[in-house]
């Protein structure tokens, strides 16, 4: 019988996954913390990419080190905090421009020292950031935590989707059975900022409805893309993403689905 961890403090755990790298994943995982923190709840973001950690570049903490501090009686981790997130990524402890050279235990036991190290506090939504594909980090995360549910992230075009479907079929595996809450199509279309009217299906359409209809899992979000995204991305300053306000009306749908679930993804 598998005995899993649940972190004093923590309401909810949240896994954000997409079975393929290139869907803005993680920008969508920062993006729903940042929501959620916006909303009033005491959020937390974990970064679990161990091998291509992202959230200390959109947060513009990359020279930041977390500190070590004595809670009853042993070290724990401080998270770094912006914007009102209380952030953990094991890019705060390596070198950005060498390669992790771990073999998946030793990943494995980085993750879970981020998790247990890591005083969180009270939280009500842990936001977790994995790695594409289906492999050693999700396995631990499932099997190690008791996970909430899971958001999946595709963009609209074919050859994301093959990849997507299985990541939803690894939530859906008997052996897991962790709730997929619903899927967020990213990248849905482009509008320019000087033309808020007009709509470019750069990576096709209907991606995200496909996957709805196909495993009976709710479009809880279509992220619209515009040309001051990457910018504040790149340039750590996320709470950019929010001055455009169909993004803005995205990302607010999306914790909607993420805060009150369809009573049929409950009682699965």
């Amino acid at each position: 019988m598998i005995v899993k961890t649940k972190l004093s403090g923590i309401k909810n755990m949240i896994i954000v996954a997409s079975g393929k790298g290139g869907v803005g994943k993680s920008t969508v995982a920062a993006g729903m913390a940042l929501s959620l923190a916006m909303e009033g709840y005491n959020t937390g973001l974990l970064d679990a990419d161990i091998y291509g950690p992202s959230i200390p570049t959109l947060f513009n903490l990359n020279n930041e080190r977390p500190s070590m501090i004595e809670k009853d009686g042993k070290s724990k981790i401080e998270p770094l905090a912006r914007f009102g997130i209380k952030i953990m990524s094991i890019g705060f402890f390596v070198d950005p421009l060498k390669a992790m050279l771990w073999r998946g235990p030793m990943a494995s036991n980085g993750l879970k020292q981020l998790m247990n190290d890591t005083d969180w506090g009270e939280i009500d939504y842990l936001i977790i950031d994995t790695p594409p594909g289906t492999g050693d980090i999700h396995l631990t995360l499932l099997q190690e935590y008791e996970i909430s549910g899971a958001v999946i992230v595709s963009t609209p075009q074919a050859i994301a989707l093959v990849d997507v479907q299985k990541a939803i079929g690894m939530f859906r595996n008997p052996n897991i059975g962790v709730p997929v809450l619903g899927v967020v199509e990213n990248m849905s279309w482009f509008t320019p900022s000087k033309h808020p009217d007009e709509k470019y299906f750069l990576f096709g359409q209907g991606g995200g409805e496909h996957l709805s209809k196909t495993f009976n899992v709710p479009l809880i979000a279509q992220i619209p893309m515009n040309e001051t995204i990457c910018s504040s991305c790149d340039g750590g300053k996320l709470n950019g993403l929010f001055k455009d306000s169909e993004v803005k009306a995205a990302f607010k749908d999306m914790i909607e689905g993420i805060i009150n679930p369809k009573e049929e993804i409950i009682n699965k």
